[in-house]
């Protein structure tokens, strides 16, 4: 199968899919991007926490070692 039979296949598939209408579309993007931003917030909160975490960690091990080290 060469490129050119491939490309066509690809062009004569594309023409028999169902399409959805602009009415159907718009709600369906705009859900997918509030749960993407929830999603972005949600990871940015953890992030945030793991970084406290972590400094809080190396804080109690600094002062357990009398402070030395990084």
């Amino acid at each position: 199968m060469g490129m050119k039979s491939y490309a066509k296949g690809v062009v004569k598939e594309g023409k028999r899919v169902r399409w959805p209408k602009r009415e159907d579309l718009i709600p369906a993007i705009i859900v997918t991007v509030v749960i993407s931003v929830i999603a972005a917030l949600i990871l940015l909160a953890e992030d945030a926490a793991g970084a406290r975490l972590i400094d809080i960690l190396a804080d109690a091990f600094n002062s357990m070692n009398g402070g030395a080290g990084a």
